[in-house]
């Protein structure tokens, strides 16, 4: 047995309309759904208004039968006191399709929407949408000459949006572009960070929760806050600025009055009114960097602030309104603060609804070569001279840049710089591998300076960079109990304490000697490095 095809459509009372032999000139959506030799309708499900509008579906249906026989017509008298009043169409809708005795297993079914309001039309959607109409949606369209009672073309419309390739690879595209705004065009290659980054990206579009992103210095958060007010920007969800405020710089009473603003005569100096930061950014993205060096009193307002989208100015008792979208950064541990009463607890668990910790360089050894060619690429475009690496000097600084030594303790921060100076004394164009290991001295002093050296590097110089990690972590621990013990027995028997009692015969002293032959060193170096410290 033949499924049956079953269309459901109002009675167009413009499209449709037509008397006497012309009519057969002109394109009637409903009439001309019917000729089409590909497209057999069963039936035609025909909604009027019985009340103004008989005579018209009479000559309808008298004209579908004369073109299509095998079609049978059914009337359902729908009276819309207002075709333009969304909620009453829907609901009348909505309350037809519920009465339906539909048959799946047997009939497939079509929503007809050429005809009807466009108010009409778009309740059909959402109807077909969420499946309260089991079917698809048909769209007809006239011929380009309306001459002769051509029937034109239709196209069935499937909401399984899967189905249509163009579409979701227009779709696939636009992820794809967000989600390279939000990364600057840095081709990353972290798997962790760019699943980070897809989930920012569908947060950032159908959000506006506040979003707390931490991490080191360095790492990126500030210009992430600015890229996804760019994609939020050019989506029209943010007509206002996107401001940024680094709270560590927010000292004593000031901090109140450029948070929030004040009014003339508000305290000694107060010449005239301040609009403040939050106000600035009205219906824009507000960026608190560092927000865990905020006082507790204006941590209060903020939260108030963002619950009510209200808050007074210094020194006025009336409010005044801002509705912004928070993005705030820190590289505290703010749950530490919390537990430490230098946080709102409140405060934090109203930021911490979307909570990103962005990795330090170091955890992206992945991305550092597309970040190097990045800050390269920029540096060229803003100095308008091109430079690049020779490829010995690529390889060399790539070598460094990821091993476990390289700290990037300031991370693109760090990057950055580096590439700024090897590109400044570049010559011809050409960065060279002396300016490389020029650098690579250079970053070393730099980390050496901003952190506790480890004793490996007095004791071993350049050579660290030959010593595994593994045999590191285990050769600063051998120093360390070295330069605490009062000899080389001493510190044998401590660094032996367990397999030497599976021993008949003893001798630590030996045993940790020829240990550290291996690294060319001997005791008396490790004692000066012990007295050194």
């Amino acid at each position: 047995m033949c499924r049956q095809q079953v269309v459901f459509g109002m009675l167009g009372t413009t499209l449709d309309s037509g008397r006497g032999p012309g009519r057969w000139e002109k394109w009637r959506p409903t009439v001309s759904l019917c000729m089409h030799e590909d497209f057999l309708v069963d039936r035609l499900e025909l909604l009027v208004d019985e009340r103004r509008y008989q005579r018209l579906a009479e000559v309808v249906t008298e004209d579908v039968v004369q073109v299509s026989p095998e079609t049978a017509v059914r009337r359902s008298d729908m009276y819309l006191a207002d075709p333009w009043d969304f909620e009453g169409v829907y609901a009348t809708l909505h309350d037809f399709l519920r009465g339906y005795a539909f048959k799946p297993e047997d009939e497939d079914y079509y929503i007809h929407i050429t005809t009807g309001t466009h108010v009409a039309q778009i309740c059909w959607f959402l109807l077909a949408e969420s499946r309260h109409f089991p079917g698809r949606l048909l769209q007809t369209s006239p011929p380009r000459k309306q001459e002769g009672g051509e029937p034109g073309s239709y196209a069935v419309i499937d909401l399984d949006l899967s189905r249509y390739d163009l579409i979701a690879q227009r779709f696939q595209q636009q992820q794809l572009e967000d989600r390279a705004l939000l990364k600057n065009g840095i081709a990353t290659r972290n798997a962790a960070f760019n699943r980070m980054i897809e989930q920012i990206e569908t947060v950032a579009t159908r959000s506006k929760a506040p979003m707390l992103l931490m991490g080191p210095t360095g790492a990126g958060k500030s210009q992430l806050a600015k890229r996804v007010f760019e994609l939020k920007k050019l989506k029209h969800q943010l007509p206002g600025r996107f401001v940024e405020v680094n709270c560590a710089t927010l000292r004593g009473d000031g901090a109140m009055s450029a948070l929030f603003g004040h009014v003339k005569g508000a305290y000694t100096g107060a010449g005239s009114d301040r609009a403040g930061f939050l106000r600035s950014a009205h219906q824009g993205l507000l960026f608190l960097d560092e927000i865990g060096e905020l006082g507790l009193d204006e941590q209060a307002l903020l939260l108030r602030a963002l619950e009510e989208k209200r808050f007074p100015p210094v020194g006025s008792d009336k409010e005044v309104e801002s509705d912004f979208q928070l993005i705030a950064g820190t590289n505290r541990d703010l749950q530490t603060a919390v537990a430490q009463g230098r946080f709102r607890d409140d405060l934090l668990a109203r930021l911490n609804l979307w909570t990103y910790r962005l990795p330090g360089l170091s955890e992206r050894v992945e991305d550092i070569e597309p970040n190097l060619d990045f800050e390269l690429e920029r540096w060229s475009r803003d100095q308008h001279q091109r430079v690049a690496f020779n490829r010995e000097a690529r390889t060399r600084f790539l070598a460094f840049a990821t091993r476990p030594e390289a700290r990037w303790t300031g991370n693109f921060r760090d990057l950055g710089a580096s590439v700024m100076r090897m590109a400044t004394l570049a010559n011809a164009g050409r960065i060279q591998i002396e300016s490389v290991d020029e650098e690579i001295a250079r970053l070393r002093g730099l980390w050496r300076e901003s952190s506790s050296p480890s004793p490996l590097d007095t004791l071993l110089g350049e050579r660290v960079d030959a010593v595994d990690r593994f045999d590191r972590v285990q050769l600063e621990e051998v120093v360390r109990v070295c330069a605490q013990a009062k000899s080389l027995s001493d510190a044998g028997r401590t660094l032996f304490a367990v397999s030497r009692m599976q021993r008949s015969s003893t001798n630590d002293a030996d045993r940790l000697r020829k240990y550290l032959a291996r690294f060319d060193l001997d005791w008396d170096q490790l004692r000066s490095v012990g007295r050194a410290r």
